[in-house]
């Protein structure tokens, strides 16, 4: 599969947080068909009860030190919320985070791989490629 296309911006692996269900490993089908492809509807351990069955990330705001990364949550194919999130790099840790640990945790993973593809900007005064 294709990095970018995937909601967390890579494939990902890791054990299950569904209630009754944590810390049980997916297995390595699970994870590419179900959870990497961010819309588990079709997995058994998938509670009955739920705010969201899948969530999506982007970056809204890139300026330098700080990130504000936007989150949208699904339901049945349909908005269920949405919200952001801040993060400052040079302080290393979240401004502001969200009280879910599983949505707080999937936003670390985007976060880190944004981060590993990010171009990082030209620093003022630098050399040139030329010296």
């Amino acid at each position: 599969m294709h990095p970018a296309r995937l909601p967390l911006g890579g494939g990902w692996r890791g054990y299950c947080s569904a209630p009754g269900h944590e810390g049980s490993e997916p297995t390595p089908e699970e994870v590419r068909e179900l959870c990497n492809l961010g819309y588990a509807a079709r997995c058994p351990r998938l509670p009955k009860e739920r705010e969201a069955d899948a969530v999506r990330f982007s970056i809204s705001r890139d300026r330098g030190d700080q990130l504000m990364v936007c989150f949208a949550q699904e339901f049945c194919h349909r908005p269920a919320g949405h919200g952001t999130l801040e993060y400052d790099l040079a302080r290393a840790k979240w401004v502001s985070s969200h009280p879910d640990p599983c949505l707080q945790k999937m936003a670390d993973c985007y976060l880190q791989s944004y981060l590993a593809h990010r171009i990082q900007p030209a620093a003022a005064g630098s050399e040139s490629a030329n010296s």
